[in-house]
């Protein structure tokens, strides 16, 4: 008995008649002929051969990922993202040498021969044979390429991958026939084009472009010889030879390389030994992938863009098809993000809330009239590290935020204001407003069950010297909890949850707003961007955006795809509107958001702060922008924030206006440097108040002027004025999660009741 060899288990004459027999049936696969099977030589593999004319002939070439490019509103990068690190590049653009490399050891009678190399496949048989294993394989560039398309079709798939490189018989009929396909339809230059840019080079690099610009940071046009010997040598085996990890054994590979190409006639023998003579020097540049690798610290941002692609089905029916898309890449995605107002909100955080602070800031910043995200960012920076996270406080669960959102405080009375209004309740009503009281019951909800107090449950102002009657003005001013907590009860549930729904105020876990009287001082989580965004609608006049992220998107071809633009519809009247920001510019003019006034324009906003000092908001705006800015506890430890350093200073007790007002102006200042400073249009308040005078300003000066539908107006920058009612571009609505304080201030999504939510002077 002859003795068998490792591996296979067939001795020498086994392993010839089995080659042999490749050999026969890529001949007969050449002429394209069907084999009815091949016994004697033991090709009858039931699946493979027999069912050669069932194969389907159309090879259907699936795109090739390639790394996305993501842009802020003026084209700067902000970051590169990819499933695989890959630039398609024409022929043209790779270097001669690369070329003739690739082929010589490769497939040195590539330009000879049709799909498959019958004169290849007889030397590898006769040399297998001596040496008793598969010691040379037979392969043609074409069929390599073949082999390539089947594992970039599977993509990250690995029992797919496995399927796509199994050596089997059956696999290698498969690639035969579509080879002879292949050959017929492209030619040898696209061959090798395809074949350089989808083949692996190690190192994260797809394609020749990339691993050019990995291993020596140059474009592919410019490789030299040796340079291109490394690369074309890496293909065989890109972990052995891998020129980062192994110089040494690269270098050799390289050379094997040089003296193939030598003997092919492609180069020299002079210049292939002055080219081996050369050490292997490279200049890598390192693979950065994702979000991590967004500059001005649009890191969030960035992340926001890909959930916004990912969530919405204009980009694909499911989430499947969408993820196939992202990932496929070669996307140019420009967005919203302005450069300028990034920077600001950066600068701002930095300066006032440190990373391993126990506490947090966030800060979203939007245009009105367009639903334009302007900036995003967040003192936890996005990451893995210690102090660094993945979780974006600006945004809701679905779209990457936290579980639940943030309680807002007194942040949520203006919309109990504005949908009192809406009601037709005067500016000027007036409610008794006692220190303290129990919460008024029963209080209509949007069904016919009614809301009643059976525990009791009571609401308190924040200083005892808040004693009413009080008018509008003064209650918001001074944000006196029993005032708007009589409002809503008067004025019913109902109304309030109709207009936060039409305001895109939804808590940001997903779940309904509950209909509760205590949701009029703000414990409901809800995300920075919702709030911002549903401000934006004041500053527009009671025209509500939804916000969006996206710009324009192009693919790999250059060609457009079609992006969600903002839905802006009235969601209450312009009075109602101009009264809530005459109520708003008031608390910045005398009342608990004057730290967060600033010098050169209008602004209105609201203060908030949460039982225990778990959570403080400032949201403000002017006719142009709207923002919002959270200080709290990111984690799921709440932290108090009485007696606490933050950024380096020392507070005895945090509030709206005392540490988020004060970030929110220096982001806002920053970010409307050197644009319009257009006015607000101001009402009278009725005959028991005095509108404010909005620091000095005309209070009721030329209404905004519309823009293009379509369109923002003014210079269509964050400075400009808001434009028509279907303004902005690419973008989905908001979503918003609830959770928050109960009776003992603790921080759970079940019961309705602050036991604390903080109001008056330190809101």
């Amino acid at each position: 008995m002859g003795k068998k060899r490792s591996g296979a288990g067939l001795t020498g004459p086994q392993q010839a008649a089995k080659f042999l027999g490749v050999s026969v049936l890529a001949g007969v696969v050449l002429a394209g002929i069907a084999i009815p099977g091949a016994g004697a030589l033991g090709l009858a593999a039931k699946g493979t051969v027999e069912g050669f004319d069932e194969i389907p002939a159309n090879l259907k070439t699936p795109p090739l990922s390639q790394r996305t490019t993501i842009l802020d509103a003026e084209g700067g990068l902000i970051a590169t993202v990819y499933s695989r690190d890959r630039q398609v590049v024409p022929l043209t653009a790779i270097s001669p040498y690369m070329q003739k490399a690739i082929v010589a050891i490769e497939d040195s009678r590539f330009y000879e021969h049709g799909a498959i190399d019958a004169k290849g496949i007889l030397r590898a048989v006769n040399r297998n044979a001596q040496e008793g294993g598969a010691a040379q394989g037979a392969s043609t560039l074409t069929q390599q390429y073949v082999k390539n398309v089947f594992v970039e079709e599977a993509g990250d798939d690995e029992t797919k991958v496995r399927e796509a490189q199994e050596k089997s018989l059956g696999r290698k009929v498969r690639e035969l026939k579509y080879s002879i396909q292949v050959e017929e339809e492209l030619g040898k230059k696209k061959i090798l084009e395809n074949y350089l840019n989808i083949t692996y080079f190690g190192q994260q690099a797809y394609g020749i472009e990339s691993a050019a610009q990995r291993y020596f940071s140059k474009p592919a046009k410019d490789l030299t010889l040796d340079e291109s010997a490394l690369l074309a040598g890496v293909v065989q085996s890109p972990s052995r030879f891998d020129p980062v990890n192994d110089a040494q054994e690269a270098m050799k590979r390289r050379n094997v390389v040089l003296q193939r190409m030598a003997d092919m006639k492609d180069v020299s023998q002079a210049e292939a030994d002055e080219a081996k003579k050369k050490p292997v020097t490279l200049k890598v540049t390192r693979p950065r992938n994702g979000c991590i690798t967004a500059v001005k610290g649009a890191g969030f941002f960035c992340d926001y863009v890909r959930n916004t692609f990912l969530t919405d089905p204009v980009f694909g029916k499911t989430r499947e098809e969408r993820a196939k898309l992202w990932n496929q890449g070669g996307l140019t995605v420009r967005t919203t993000l302005d450069p300028q107002s990034q920077e600001s909100v950066n600068e701002s955080i930095k300066d006032h809330v440190n990373q391993d602070d126990k506490v947090a800031t966030a800060v979203t910043l939007v245009q009105p009239g367009t639903g334009r995200v302007l900036a995003m960012g967040q003192s936890k920076p996005y990451g893995f590290g210690k102090n660094e996270t993945q979780i974006n406080f600006s945004v809701d669960k679905r779209m990457g935020g936290s579980n639940f959102g943030f309680p807002t405080g007194s942040t949520f009375k203006p919309f109990v204001a504005a949908a009192a209004l809406e009601k037709g309740v005067p500016a000027g009503k007036t409610y008794a407003s006692p220190h303290d009281m129990e919460y008024p019951s029963p209080v209509q909800t949007c069904g016919d069950k009614p809301w009643v107090n059976t525990s009791h449950d009571r609401v308190e102002n924040e200083s005892e010297s808040e004693r009413g009657p009080y008018g509008m003005q003064e209650a918001m001013a001074k944000s006196v909890n029993t005032y708007f907590v009589e409002m809503i009860s008067e004025n019913g549930l109902c109304p309030v949850t109709e207009m936060t729904t039409k305001l895109g105020v939804i808590p940001a876990d997903g779940t309904k707003l509950p209909e509760v009287p205590a949701i009029a001082l703000g414990t409901e989580g809800m995300s920075p961007l919702t709030m911002a965004n549903a401000y934006a609608t004041f500053a527009n006049r009671g025209v509500y955006c939804t916000p969006v992220a996206l710009e324009s998107i192009t693919d790999s071809h250059g060609k457009a795809l079609a992006v969600p633009k903002s839905q802006c519809d009235r969601v209450m009247s312009e009075k109602t509107a101009d009264t809530v920001n005459t109520l708003l510019l008031g608390v910045i003019d005398s009342g608990t958001g004057t730290a967060a006034g600033l010098t050169d324009r209008q602004n209105a906003g609201k203060t908030g702060t949460t039982d225990s000092r778990y959570n403080a908001w400032f949201v403000g705006y002017t006719p142009n922008m709207a923002g919002a800015t959270w200080v709290g506890s990111g984690g799921a430890k709440q932290v108090s924030m009485e007696n606490i350093t933050i950024g380096g200073q020392y507070y005895d007790k945090v509030y709206g206006g005392g540490l988020p007002g004060p970030i929110w102006k220096q982001a806002v200042s920053g970010a409307l440097d050197g644009r319009e400073a257009p006015n607000f249009v101001t009402v009278g308040l009725g005959p028991d108040t005095g509108a404010p005078t909005g620091g000095g300003r005309p209070t009721n000066p030329a209404p905004n002027k519309p823009g293009k539908p379509g369109k923002p107006g003014g210079d269509n920058k964050p400075g400009g004025r808001p434009g028509g009612q279907t303004a902005g571009a690419a973008g989905g609505p908001t979503g918003g999660a609830g959770a928050t304080g109960g009776a003992t201030g603790g921080n759970t999504p079940t019961d309705p009741f602050p036991g604390g939510i903080i109001g008056g002077l330190e809101d």
